[in-house]
């Protein structure tokens, strides 16, 4: 599913910090935990080839991300991974269905809006299909950037802090959310964070550590 091995990467003037070995096959569940500069979003942004290794390399099914050519990499990201970061980033000038036909667009597909319909109805949005995001909460943007990254059933699903700023109801609710939906996508799901209140319910965990 996706294997990353020897990852390394260096910020210009600062440290050179070198990551833990990944395997994730379909169904797998990892948490990586770090406190803020141990590289966490930087190890996802190399997960989903939006950042390039200095040295090691991350297989998707056997090919090398770092072989797919620029050119082509977007699509291929659209077609394999599903990105939720920390703050949803939309298209303001889109309403929220087409937002999520967009990320159907890019990944080269056809859009498909019974599966949008149905993914909204889901994640309790439907009545949300032709609103703004920035007419919607805090709450809303965040199940809507779930759809969004689930909506071209994607093999691998990584989640960028997705609960660190949620009371723990919410942060209860959003886990549950993504462990359920990874689960009927049979996607791995691999969620980076501080967050320690949900260490005990990912089955594997990596603790990154501070580089000096």
């Amino acid at each position: 599913m996706i294997e990353a091995s020897s990852l390394s990467f260096h910020y210009p003037g600062g440290a050179s910090i070198s990551f833990p070995d990944i395997r994730c096959d379909a169904g797998d569940q990892l948490l990586i935990l770090g406190e803020s500069g141990t590289g966490k979003s930087t190890l996802l942004q190399l997960l989903a080839g939006l950042r390039q290794p200095d040295t090691g390399s991350v297989r998707i099914h056997g090919t090398m991300l770092q072989d797919v050519p620029k050119v082509r990499r977007d699509q291929f990201r659209g077609q394999h991974i599903g990105l939720i970061f920390q703050t949803p980033h939309f298209l303001q000038a889109l309403n929220v269905e087409q937002n999520i036909a967009l990320a159907q667009r890019l990944a080269g597909k056809e859009v498909d809006l019974l599966r949008i319909h149905a993914l909204l109805d889901k994640l309790g949005l439907l009545h949300r299909l032709n609103a703004y995001p920035r007419h919607c909460s805090q709450g809303e943007q965040q199940r809507i950037s779930i759809a969004r990254a689930l909506i071209n059933r994607p093999d691998i699903l990584l989640a960028d802090e997705p609960t660190s700023a949620l009371d723990d109801r919410h942060c209860r609710e959003v886990l549950h959310l993504l462990q359920e939906q990874a689960a009927d996508c049979r996607s791995a799901l691999i969620i980076v964070t501080h967050d320690q209140r949900i260490k005990d319910q990912i089955p594997h965990t990596i603790t990154l550590e501070r580089h000096v």
